[in-house]
């Protein structure tokens, strides 16, 4: 099938649908930091990179087959599920606030909202 001038197949789609997802990541990115008006960067940016760069890769090796394009992809995957490790990680470790739900950092032996000691390190849902 063409539309736009591209012969579409299976691979051409999984290539394009790698590419958006990809790109994607930057919106996210871009809206979180915006958003707390400081470089954010959520655990979202990190899942688009994964998913993206195993699209892409696999569209490389099954697809395109060529080296370049290849070696581009093999490695960001490792950066993102290394993030994304990182992440989850330290999400356990806060500490909430019973009394105004303020999330501290693992170290803080008081709120930083409102002052009053907080817990060990709880899962946060936040």
């Amino acid at each position: 099938m063409t539309f736009l001038g591209i012969e579409w197949h299976m691979w051409k789609v999984i290539g394009w649908m790698g590419n958006a997802v990809f790109t994607s990541r930057f919106l996210v990115q871009w809206y979180a930091t915006e958003k707390h008006k400081q470089v954010t960067v959520p655990a979202a940016f990190w899942w688009l990179s994964l998913l993206g760069s195993l699209l892409l890769l696999s569209y490389a090796v099954f697809h395109e087959k060529d080296s370049v394009f290849i070696f581009a992809y093999l490695f960001p995957w490792l950066v993102a599920t290394r993030n994304l490790i990182i992440h989850y990680r330290h999400k356990k470790t806060q500490k909430i606030c019973a009394v105004c739900h303020t999330v501290s950092p693992t170290k803080a032996n008081f709120c930083m909202n409102c002052g009053i000691p907080v817990a060990g390190p709880q899962v946060s849902s936040v």
